[in-house]
């Protein structure tokens, strides 16, 4: 084999092992995937965290807390407009999971609010955490730390 030919083996298996890495996790019927924080910015206290919930079950379920030793406390937020502004609310009573479908948790949206961090989050970093449904039970995961300008999965 070439060294060309070696070089494009290498980098086309990295590319394929880079994709292997994104994980998802699963308790009952419940998974749960692309997990992301956006990376803190200078002097910042709080940060958000976004992921993707799918519930095969035929009844709903839904994410009661989350907990991280990343922050102080971790509480489930939603984005409310009222009159044209948009202000974030503590999401009572936890997030719905609906019976064979799902929620997405995303920016302007229901998001997970890490408040008064004990570090600020790191791009790359990994952030632990457990989900706690009212179903499915608890689940232990992990958020990566993207870009501060990252939107979207």
């Amino acid at each position: 084999m070439t060294f060309r030919k070696w070089a494009l083996a290498a980098a086309l298996g990295l590319c394929t092992l880079g994709s292997a890495w994104a994980k998802d996790y699963k308790v009952g019927q419940i998974e749960v995937d692309d997990l992301w924080i956006r990376a803190s910015a200078p002097g910042q206290a709080n940060g958000a965290g976004y992921m993707e919930i799918d519930n095969d079950a035929k009844t709903p379920d839904r994410l009661l807390s989350v907990s991280s030793d990343a922050a102080e406390r971790v509480e489930l937020h939603t984005v409310l407009t009222e009159n044209g502004v948009s202000k974030m609310r503590m999401a009572e009573g936890g997030i719905a999971v609906p019976a064979n479908g799902a929620v997405k948790l995303e920016p302007g949206g229901y998001h997970v609010m890490f408040m008064t961090l004990k570090a600020p989050f790191a791009e790359g970093a990994i952030i632990p955490a457990t989900l706690r449904f009212e179903h499915a039970g608890e689940v232990a995961v992990q958020f990566t730390v993207k870009p501060a300008t990252h939107n979207h999965n």
